[in-house]
């Protein structure tokens, strides 16, 4: 029996082929774009991982500076000397074969084994690595891209990520001008007793425990939770489709479910015959889904690169790798997405009696009362998400805001559409219009999910693009606004560098000094700017919020200016003191808007600055100028100091790169609203067309009334159209509530700073029109079908027991 009835169940699908595809073609694109966004988020955080491995970051303290600045090599030494065993490290920015690589040196001798630099490997390799002009490794993808003119002896070295160098300390030393000069110093494990305590030796130092969570993988977690959120997002709509298959399924399959149960099959055997086959079909839609995520992924794996790297400076390999937790995520969510969308029609079957299966009316009423817990279950839904954006707090909340928003707004669409249905029937007086509407109402139950799917991925394509223009909009205005100078210059020493700012004092209007040290704010990492006293930035920079005389204070010594973002991240107020390292603490007369950077900084005049930070070198400077003499200035400056494109840029390169960055950053998120969108119309074929060859009951009588077949045929493409029209005027608003919170919640909570909502109704239209294009590509077949039907496969309907 358990053989035949399994026969008997798979039947169905060999004379459904098509049906099955859409099953099997749903569970593999939403198995895909969960897998491949996994896949990137995996391979970035193992580039993170690998990034504080090369210097045992995860593993050993760090002592660093406490006022942010470079430690003297004076100061190693007499902690070797106290009895202190430490490594050195010097880092910095060095410019190579025309890239910037970001320059790690270190003493090979000194370095713990718990690190994964790589240590030369033979006296030969040592004497190499050490000796004038040294040895630099790189990856082998870096060293590929460079030109190795100019340049120490280069290696390739796979252990090291791309855009990474690695170099003995002197030589790092030479290369980035830094004589002297140590960023930090790796505290080895097993110290020896009876050392004297830090602050005895060197009380400008301050100890930094393992960072155990890599600070950049900190920094990029709400980056990664945002794709995160995207590949769920399509992983629903997609699953929208497997819903609305199987769904289907069992409506066709009620007759086959009768006569089984009516042989003897008991329901929990056909439940779990049912479920035997959707786990054969997951299991193998799952594999081609994790293969069709790692090709997505691995299209998308540059740009997502390209982005961390520009927006948080985190080397991450471009290149993807088969890792096993993205691979059991994959299959894990595509086995529990098949039965989270069977579960409901499972639960039907096992409790209506043998049967009532094969009654349409008592399968209607049941759907009727699911349609109800439904719209009680959205409205809950709703509301928690007004609860949660009112008193919720941190990034978490934010996600579960958007989560709620859209998963409610979806499931209450059906019953929103169902009562305006049944309101339109009931105000009809025509025979003709009464049947039209009627005849919409009743397909609800099988093209609700595709048109909750179609929603979904209209609603995020609004958010996501009302957020991006927003963000655009903003950036460009903004970017006007910061970058006043004409020209930014920078020098490659002290010496030059004066030299420079004494050419330009006799040429050009303003030489302002741009200079800033690393620190501790508000006990995370930042940075403090010393800011001269001009109109430039009285002027134009943006502020959201100051004192009235906050230049004046600014410039006198005892105010600063903070970012929003760490103005926000630390509940900070107007008039309030900020302690800086060495004690000073100025009281906060200003807040400036900085978008697209996540950490703090701090504005102090650059007296106070130079009184606090004696020795930070000044290499930047802005200048201001007539625009008609800026390129007689950028050719003098090549001319007497040799210093080309990388040292001397103008405003608008400065922009262009900027908004180029900006578009890079959301080329990721294009890209997945594109393919969300493209699975939702994928989910409205599936269900058109499933649902084409079981309209005839309902067509056949209509025609014999005397409808033409092209008559009905009209009528199914503008109740189409009604459906999309109507399901993308719900989408619109819920959208724009979608953006708001995107930059009201989400962009605050992960990055410190909110964007103003800027409505956007002619991306609204464009997107609309793709929509319902899509929409009516999908109503195509199944309507060209209904137009072409033979007159006798219409009469056969009534001599069959429907």
């Amino acid at each position: 029996m358990i053989g035949a009835g399994l026969a008997a169940l798979l039947s169905h699908w060999r004379r459904h082929r098509l049906q099955l595809a859409m099953l099997l073609i749903g569970l593999c694109l939403a198995t895909a774009l969960w897998s491949g966004v996994q896949a990137i988020n995996a391979e970035a955080r193992a580039s993170y991982d690998r990034a504080a491995a090369l210097l045992g970051q995860d593993r050993f303290a760090t002592l660093v500076p406490s006022g942010g600045r470079d430690i003297a090599e004076e100061t190693y030494i007499a902690l070797r000397r106290a009895g202190w065993r430490v490594a050195p490290i010097i880092e910095g920015e060095w410019r190579a074969g025309g890239r910037r690589l970001h320059l790690v040196g270190i003493d090979p001798v000194s370095m713990p084994a718990g690190t994964t630099a790589s240590m030369p490997g033979t006296a030969d390799d040592l004497l190499a690595f050490i000796t004038p002009p040294g040895l630099v490794h790189v990856a082998p993808a870096t060293l590929a891209e460079l030109d190795e003119a100019g340049t120490p002896p280069l290696r390739a070295d796979p252990g090291l990520l791309p855009g990474t160098a690695l170099a003995d300390i002197g030589i790092a030393q030479q290369l980035l001008d830094r004589p002297g000069r140590l960023t930090r110093l790796i505290v080895l494990p097993d110290q020896p007793a009876g050392r004297p305590a830090l602050d005895d030796v060197a009380s400008g130092l301050t100890l930094r425990p393992p960072d155990g969570g890599t600070d950049i993988g900190r920094l990029t977690e709400s980056f990664h939770l945002n794709l995160t959120a995207f590949g769920f997002l399509a992983f629903i709509v997609g699953l929208f489709i497997v819903y609305s298959a199987i769904g289907l399924a069992f409506e066709q399959r009620r007759p086959t479910f009768r006569i089984l149960r009516a042989l003897g099959l008991t329901a929990r055997m056909l439940v779990a015959l049912v479920l035997a086959e959707l786990l054969v079909f997951s299991l193998a839609a799952g594999l081609a889904g994790l293969a069709l995520g790692f090709v997505v992924a691995s299209l998308l794996m540059p740009g997502v690169a390209g982005t961390l790297n520009a927006l948080y400076g985190a080397a991450v390999d471009g290149t993807l790798s088969l890792r096993p937790q993205w691979i059991a995520s994959g299959l894990a969510i595509s086995v529990g997405g098949t039965l989270l969308s069977a579960g409901g029609s499972l639960w039907r079957i096992s409790r209506l009696p043998p049967l009532a299966s094969g009654r349409p009316r008592a399968w209607a009423r049941t759907s009727r009362r699911m349609l109800a817990v439904q719209s009680g279950v959205a409205l809950a839904l709703l509301a928690a998400a007004g609860l949660l954006a009112l008193a919720g707090e941190g990034l978490p909340a934010g996600f579960a805001v958007l989560a709620f928003l859209l998963l409610g707004a979806a499931l209450l669409w059906p019953g929103v559409l169902d009562a305006a249905l049944g309101l339109a029937e009931r105000w009809s007086t025509g025979v003709r219009t009464q049947w039209f509407w009627a005849d919409t109402r009743q397909q609800i139950p099988g093209l609700a999910l595709a048109f909750m799917a179609l929603m979904l991925a209209f609603s995020a394509n609004v958010g996501v693009s009302t957020m991006v223009a927003s963000f655009r909009t903003t950036f460009t205005g903004w970017l006007d606004q910061r970058l006043a100078s004409e020209l930014y210059v920078t020098a490659r020493n002290e010496d030059e560098a004066r030299a420079v700012s004494v050419w330009l004092a006799a040429r050009a209007d303003a030489v302002l000094p741009m200079v800033d040290v690393a620190a501790d704010l508000g006990g995370q990492p930042g940075q403090i700017y010393g800011v001269a006293d001009h109109a430039t930035y009285r002027d134009r920079w943006p502020l959201l919020d100051a004192m009235p005389d906050a230049w004046d204070r600014v410039r006198a010594g005892d105010g600063l200016l903070v970012n929003e973002q760490l103005y926000r991240r630390n509940g900070l107020r107007l008039g309030e003191r900020l302690t800086l390292p060495d004690g000073l603490a100025p009281e906060i007369v200003g807040v400036y808007s900085d978008y697209g950077n996540p950490s703090g900084q701090a504005m102090i005049g650059i007296g106070l600055f130079t009184r606090y930070f004696p020795g930070t070198p000044v290499l930047r400077f802005g200048v201001r100028a007539p625009p008609d003499t800026v390129p007689a200035l950028r050719q003098g400056l090549e001319t007497t100091f040799g210093l080309g494109p990388a040292n001397v840029t103008d405003q608008a390169s400065i922009k262009a790169r900027s908004l180029a960055i900006f578009e890079q950053t959301f080329a990721v998120t294009a890209a997945l609203n594109v393919l969300t969108l493209g699975v939702a119309g994928i989910a409205l074929f599936a269900s058109m067309t499933t649902l084409s060859g079981m309209r005839l009951p309902q067509l056949a009588p209509v025609w014999a009334m005397g409808f033409t077949r092209a008559s009905l045929a009209g009528l199914e493409l503008l109740k189409t159209v009604l459906l999309v029209v109507a399901t993308l005027l719900l989408a619109i608003p819920v959208g724009v509530a979608l953006a708001w919170v995107l930059l009201a919640i989400v962009n605050v909570e992960a990055f410190g700073w909110r964007l103003p909502l800027r409505l956007f109704p002619r991306d609204w239209m464009m997107l609309a029109g793709f929509a319902v294009a899509a929409a009516l590509v999908a109503a195509a077949l199944p309507l060209v079908r209904l137009s072409r039907v033979a007159p006798a496969d219409l009469l056969k309907v009534f001599a069959h027991e429907r």
